[in-house]
């Protein structure tokens, strides 16, 4: 629902970094490139972001 403030596996803060992956993956960049380029270098970290499934919109009605 909302991204994790903190990677699952190793504990590495990647809440801070959502907003402009997403933001820069829409506008037609490769997902690899963006996260070379934050700093996201574990796979535990990638994942999180890669399978991420922004549903806040959908629960926020009820």
């Amino acid at each position: 629902m909302i991204v994790p403030v903190r990677c699952f596996t190793c504990g590495k803060v990647i809440g801070n970094v959502y907003e402009n992956y997403k933001n820069r993956v829409e506008n037609g960049e490769d997902p690899e490139d963006v996260m070379d380029d934050l700093g996201i270098e574990r796979y535990c970290c990638r994942r999180m972001l890669l399978s991420h499934i922004d549903l806040i919109d959908e629960v926020m009605q009820y």
